[in-house]
């Protein structure tokens, strides 16, 4: 039983994982795509090409969509927390500000997610591990990216606030996600995708005229990869974890996001790391689990 309980929780750790470089890739690709194509369209295309590949799968996996009114109305709730808002704040936000500073601001959401559950839902035990497992990821985003990156905080301020406004919404998305328990984690994935790209297609129309684009093939692959490996895969895995680990510990993948960005600069755009990088890439992960791996249980309360 220890045993299969261990498996599981790699099993989740790995996807969590997973989820974080998903995600972590998003801002590049989404800072790519930008350049070429509005905020707004950007969007309301990632949307819609996710939905869609998920409902396919669904269908070829025999897994149908809920048909009754009030699931889907808590789908359309979901898509404006989760798609709807944040992901058209990021996208117009990473017009003004690099992506680094965007997933910086950005993997602040389990700070408002530790906020909202201590103070509103109490849905989960707000322990002092998990406390000091938001104090251990921020210590490390800071040692990783450095005082120096917000040199610009100025000058962007707007875009800044739009992108912190995001995080507030996923944080409150990741709280009421809970909702869906007793759904495959497919259903929420796409619904709420479908109920985003209903609301997303007509205001790209009316506000961007999409028609009138020349998009370049660079912003074009971006907007693929974001919908196909960003969206689509990440949203499959992100409403499990919600699930499995719980609104604070999915939410804790943000802080991967980070390193996993910093790593990818490294790796494609010649970056280079600082040297206290290493130490606060160790408080990432050292957060991540305190915030993650469920404490193990008192011997006190095993059956005889």
């Amino acid at each position: 039983m220890d045993n299969r309980q261990g498996t599981n929780i790699a099993v989740e750790l790995a996807l969590l994982v997973a989820l974080a470089t998903l995600w972590g890739g998003s801002y590049t690709f989404i800072k790519l795509g930008v350049a070429t194509i509005p905020p707004v369209t950007l969007i309301a295309a990632r949307t819609t090409i996710a939905g869609l590949l998920l409902l396919a799968v669904m269908r070829a996996r025999g897994i149908g969509m809920p048909t009754d009114r009030e699931t889907w109305q808590r789908f359309a709730f979901q898509a404006v927390l989760n798609s709807v808002i944040p992901w058209t704040l990021i996208a117009w936000g990473e017009r003004h500000v690099d992506a680094a500073l965007a997933t910086i601001l950005n993997s602040a959401g389990p700070i408002f997610t530790f906020l909202l559950t201590a103070l509103i839902t109490r849905h989960e035990p707000t322990t002092p591990r998990k406390l000091f497992g938001v104090i251990a990821g921020m210590a490390g985003i800071l040692l990783i990216v450095g005082v120096n990156a917000f040199h610009d905080i100025d000058s962007g301020l707007l875009a800044e606030a739009a992108i912190v406004a995001a995080t507030i919404c996923y944080a409150c998305a990741a709280i009421f996600g809970r909702s869906f328990k007793g759904l495959d984690p497919m259903a929420p994935a796409a619904g709420s995708l479908l109920a985003g790209a209903a609301v997303l297609i007509p205001a790209s129309l009316a506000i961007e005229q999409p028609w009138r684009l020349s998009p370049s093939p660079t912003s074009v692959l971006a907007l693929l990869a974001l919908a196909v490996f960003s969206t689509a895969a990440a949203f499959a895995i992100y409403f499990r974890l919600i699930q499995t680990l719980g609104s604070v510990g999915t939410t804790a993948q943000a802080y991967l996001r980070v390193p996993i960005g910093v790593a990818i600069s490294v790796a494609f755009l010649g970056e280079t790391l600082s040297h206290t990088a290493w130490i606060g890439l160790a408080c990432v992960v050292l957060g991540v689990a305190a915030m993650t791996i469920p404490a193990g249980r008192p011997a006190s309360v095993k059956s005889s």
